[in-house]
């Protein structure tokens, strides 16, 4: 496997680890905390005010392109259990699940060989992944306490 394929491994298991702790550490809290409520608020709280349902129809909608992007490259790249990614961004977390199944992709098209050789991030690249990134996250701080 590539130095890039490495790397890009590594940091998709960042995102997926801290997406895993930064939404299910919030839903603990909603269901088990001094104001715990059923999954029957929850859905309502997702509609709570236009900033919510923003954020719902986005993660929403993210989520069907995602789950066609991983039947699409796992039908392709023959990556499996693919559905077990999809059942799992609603059980979980999208943002959990997604970067899972990109780490799976990369190892499949490591073991291809010649699919996706070659395959260099460029140093604006970088530095654009590495703004996206510290926006991302701040964003997440900010919503998170």
């Amino acid at each position: 496997m590539s130095r890039t394929r490495q790397l890009l491994c590594v940091f998709y298991g960042l995102i997926a680890l801290i997406a895993l702790v930064a939404t299910w550490s919030q839903n603990l809290l909603y269901f088990t905390g001094p104001d715990s409520a059923g999954f029957g608020q929850y859905v309502q709280d997702l509609k709570v005010n236009g900033a919510a349902r923003s954020f719902t129809v986005d993660i929403g909608l993210f989520l069907l392109a995602g789950v066609a992007l991983m039947l699409i490259e796992a039908r392709k790249l023959g990556v499996r259990f693919v559905w077990v990614y999809v059942i799992l961004s609603f059980a979980v977390a999208i943002s959990v699940t997604f970067p899972l199944f990109l780490i799976a992709r990369e190892i499949r098209l490591a073991r291809a060989g010649g699919i996706g050789v070659g395959v260099e991030l460029t140093l604006s690249d970088i530095i654009g992944l590495a703004l996206v990134t510290g926006v991302v996250l701040a964003m997440c701080v900010f919503i998170l306490v």
